[in-house]
Order: C-alpha cells, then structure tokens, then sequence
C-alpha cells in the first residue's frame, strides 16, 4: 500500500514535468514574438533616413532668404512694418547697372513728417532692399527744392535718430549715418550747430579707428563748411585732434 502511493506520485511528478517540457513550440513562439516587438519598437536606419525630408534639386536654386521659424524673421523692423503698409511712397527698381527708385508722386509734392524720419529710421536697417530704398530716399527727399522748410522743424526728432545710426555696430549703418549726416548739414547749414554735440561723441569714436579716420574727418569737414566758425568750436570742444579745413 504505501509502495503504491510512492508509486503514484512519482508517476504524477513525472506527467507534470513532462508536460512543462513538451511544449517547445510555445518558447519559440514566445521568442519570435520578442523578437517582433524590438523590430517594431526600433526602427532600421534605412527607414529612420526615409521619415527625413530629403533634400530637393530646386533647393540649390532658390535658397530660402528668411527663416520662417526665427522669432527674429517673423518679428519686422519698424522701418520694413511701416513700407510693408505703404507708409514708404516709392518703391525699388532694379537696373542692368545700378537700382534707382520710383516714387508714386514727386518728392516735392510730399510731407516730410513723418516721411523723413522714416528713412532715417531705415538707415539701421541690414537688409536688403530696405537699406538702399532707405538712404537712397532720405538724399533724394532732402535733395527737392525747400526742403530747409520742411526739415528745420523736424530736427529735434531727426537728430536722436542719425545719432542711433552713428552707435550702430554694423559698420556699414554707421556709413550710412555719416552720409545722412552730411546730407542733413549741407541742406539745414548753422541750424544743426545746436544739435551736433550730441553726435560728435559717436564720430569721435569711430575716428579713432584707422579704418574710419579718414572718413570721419572728411564728414567732419563739411559740417565745418556748412555750419560756419561756430561748428568749428563745437567739433573742437569734442575732437581735439580734429584738423580743422582752415589749418
């Protein structure tokens, strides 16, 4: 009796342990299907290349010139706002040899306030076609006939925007200021005398660069000229080493 209960519980022991062993389909199944899982959790490098945009031909013809996803892009100066609503009555031209501009009436014809202080606004500009439509237009509205008139009273205003132009650290804006400057003297003569200590500290630096020197002397030159004996004092109070045109 008790030999025969031995006996069936190594027989049920050994069922048991047969029946764990006699399914070797269900572990290569459960591995296949481990295996499946991975595949399509990790992408292969071929199909990680073929989510990516790829490159087109045409993209080598026509680079993009502003990027759409830089906050700065996306943000316009106060200048390009104001021309993209056609607060800026002229337009570009392109020529074979050089750009001109287009004015939808004749500069004479139009209120400097607030035109030219637009343009000296756009003279900070680095982009193309707001810098040539920018100074080209402040010399060509200065240039019209009673333009002294119209620009006297705008000087307050006009002078803390060239001196802007003068701080700038692109150096190419600070060409353009200086030219705006000149333009200005030559256009209100003495009457800028009572505004041109506060620009003289941006040219002062600047003539302290050799690159520059020469520049900013000839400027200072003409502000000389077209503003009379008192410029000078004023340019000497500022820039000792200038050299004065009568020297």
């Amino acid at each position: 009796m008790h030999r025969t209960k031995k006996a069936e519980g190594a027989r049920k022991a050994a069922t048991g342990n047969v029946g764990q062993r006699s399914s070797p389909g269900r572990g290569m199944r459960e591995q296949s299907g481990s295996q499946e899982r991975k595949t399509c959790s990790a992408p292969s490098t071929s199909q990680t290349l073929a989510l990516k945009p790829q490159p087109r031909p045409s993209d080598r013809l026509n680079p993009k010139t502003i990027d759409p996803f830089n906050i700065r892009s996306r943000v316009p100066s106060a200048f390009a706002a104001i021309y993209s609503k056609g607060g800026i009555p002229c337009r570009l031209v392109h020529g074979s040899i050089r750009h001109t501009l287009q004015w939808d009436s004749h500069p004479a014809t139009l209120q400097f306030d607030p035109l030219l202080i637009n343009l000296a606004e756009g003279l900070k500009e680095t982009r193309h076609p707001y810098t040539f439509i920018s100074q080209e237009g402040f010399k060509e509205l200065l240039s019209v006939e009673g333009a002294a008139q119209k620009t006297l009273p705008l000087l307050p205003r006009l002078v803390p925007v060239l001196k802007s132009a003068l701080a700038h650290s692109d150096d190419e804006v600070f060409r353009r200021g200086l030219n705006a400057l000149v333009q200005l003297s030559a256009v209100v003569g003495f009457w800028l005398n009572g505004h041109l200590k506060h620009l003289l500290s941006s040219l002062s630096k600047r003539q302290m660069s050799k690159k520059f020197k020469e520049q900013t002397t000839e400027a200072l030159q003409k502000l000389e000229q077209y503003g009379g004996k008192e410029s000078l004092t004023i340019i000497k109070a500022k820039i000792p080493t200038y050299s004065s045109i009568s020297s």
